[in-house]
């Protein structure tokens, strides 16, 4: 068995494990377990190309954001450094598919990497809270990015990405409400899956996407 692959059987168990627990605290996610099955999974390497990942990936949809990243892996050739990044100007990014706005953001974490003033390995020693402080003191990371960077390259697991779209529609459903909570009801109403809630949050994103829903 593969390094790779033991880290992704670990990652499955862990996401499994939690949400049993998780169960325990609101018995409804065993219903929907029942119906959808178990989430993937989601982890990334932490470090500099994750994070640009989430940044291109800023409110698009996953096929968009996708295929934008498959050609922003082309242009840099992996390992994405931010070296190869300072060497690719704007209009390279853009030709990408990438927006002006966010090609500044990209060169600007690129050159806080480059000049020190950001320290990736450091915010990796920090508790989640202290990280996502952190981390949205950089231009272009607000507190979703923030929150998706803790959750998925980090490895946190007690953070509900509540101002997610796809995420208040499916707490929306799952609670049967009759409008979609903003982020300050969805934070508080995920508050009742603590300390499980990026599995729980996994397993409201396959939720939202599957294609039967309630």
């Amino acid at each position: 068995m593969t390094t790779t692959s033991a880290s992704s059987r670990a990652r499955a168990a862990k996401v499994k494990r939690e949400l049993r627990r998780a169960m325990l605290l609101d018995p409804g996610l065993a219903r929907l377990v029942e119906r959808l099955g178990y989430p993937e999974a989601r982890a990334r390497q932490p470090g500099f190309a994750a994070l640009l990942r989430v940044i291109v990936s800023q409110q698009l949809s996953t096929g968009v954001a996708a295929a934008i990243w498959a050609r922003f892996e082309k242009l840099c050739r992996k390992p994405i450094t931010y070296r190869k990044v300072l060497n690719r100007d704007s209009e390279q990014l853009r030709q990408c598919g990438l927006s002006k706005q966010k090609g500044e953001y990209i060169h600007g974490l690129a050159r806080m990497l480059a000049d020190k003033t950001l320290d990736l390995e450091a915010v990796a020693q920090l508790d989640a809270e202290a990280a996502i402080a952190e981390l949205i003191k950089v231009r272009g990371i607000g507190l979703w990015s923030a929150q998706i960077y803790a959750m998925f390259a980090l490895g946190h697991g007690d953070i509900f990405p509540a101002g997610d779209l796809a995420l208040q529609v499916a707490v929306q459903r799952y609670a049967r409400l009759g409008e979609r909570p903003d982020a300050t009801q969805t934070a508080a109403l995920a508050r009742k899956w603590s300390p499980y809630r990026s599995s729980v949050a996994l397993l409201m994103w396959k939720y939202y996407g599957a294609t039967t829903l309630d």
